[in-house]
């Protein structure tokens, strides 16, 4: 029994979880918590706007009572970037006003709240969409990952969304062979390891 879960849409009860899981895998999937003065700093940038901006496409993993990962995603990354420079960043941006990095990836997180960067063009042309995925390390295996992904391609090939791209991060570059696994190709390498696929 102890394998049983549901992946189910994200509500605004998965919140507190979401910012929690977002922590605890924002070292390249490993726990960050020594690594933010503040725990919610991850999931302000990649969780909780996507559960919020894009509802449809925000699934969360429920085992035993517990919320142990997810998987997000907005079907229009430009669209998505501009809804966020109107409504999210503008928020934060108060609410941080006075803050200054004083943990080790503070910075980056406030950094990206202040000065919002863009994906490349060559990412969104063929690839609109974009999407994350987290997992605790207990639900990291039994194919909860896999599974995670394929219900979110569904939802984005449902929507008639033509290709979907992710980021990996460079320090975690096993993964990729995961996701190619799963259809993804890479694409180009930058700041991170971006992989897409058509969908």
């Amino acid at each position: 029994m102890a394998n049983q879960g549901v992946i189910r849409p994200a509500t605004p009860a998965d919140y507190p979880a979401l910012y929690r899981i977002c922590l605890e895998t924002a070292d390249a999937g490993s726990d960050a918590r020594a690594l933010y003065s503040d725990p919610d700093y991850p999931g302000q940038r990649f969780a909780v706007p996507y559960a919020r901006f894009a509802p449809d496409f925000a699934f969360v993993l429920e085992r035993d009572g517990e919320v142990q990962g997810y998987v997000v995603a907005t079907p229009d990354t430009r669209a998505f970037e501009a809804q966020l420079q109107a409504e999210w960043w503008p928020q934060l941006q108060e609410k941080y006003r006075d803050r200054s990095a004083s943990a080790p990836l503070d910075s980056k997180v406030l950094d990206a709240i202040r000065h919002p960067d863009q994906a490349a063009d060559t990412l969104v042309t063929q690839w609109p969409a974009h999407l994350h995925i987290n997992l605790l390390p207990s639900a990291q295996k039994g194919g909860w990952g896999r599974r995670m992904i394929e219900h979110e391609l569904a939802a984005l090939r449902a929507a008639g969304v033509s290709g979907v791209h992710l980021g990996v991060s460079l320090q975690n570059e096993q993964v990729c062979a995961f996701y190619a696994r799963l259809g993804f190709t890479p694409i180009l390498r930058s700041n991170a390891i971006y992989m897409g696929q058509l969908l």
